[in-house]
């Protein structure tokens, strides 16, 4: 699963440059959770990483520019994402 979040890491990075890679690193990984939790309580039936990394990609491509701005008015996200204190951005 390492390489399918560094290489949506990679890929928001790309997308947005005002987050940090490891902004961008949790940005991911709070998508993939995202994902995976609302399928499994929707009770549907676990179709692996590759469906998961298709989504969250689905969802950088389309969103990637703007997520920083999501985090500064949710609650839920804005501690896990507070700028890196060695971060140039």
């Amino acid at each position: 699963m390492n390489s399918y979040h560094e290489e949506l890491a990679r890929l928001l990075l790309s997308k947005n440059d005002k987050l940090s890679d490891n902004q961008a690193r949790t940005w991911v990984e709070l998508l993939w959770e995202d994902f995976e939790t609302t399928y499994a309580k929707a009770g549907w039936e676990y179709k692996g990483s590759e469906m998961t990394e298709r989504i969250v990609k689905q969802w950088i491509e389309n969103h990637g520019e703007k997520l920083h701005e999501f985090a500064a008015t949710n609650p839920k996200y804005k501690d896990f994402l507070k700028q890196d204190k060695n971060s140039l951005n």
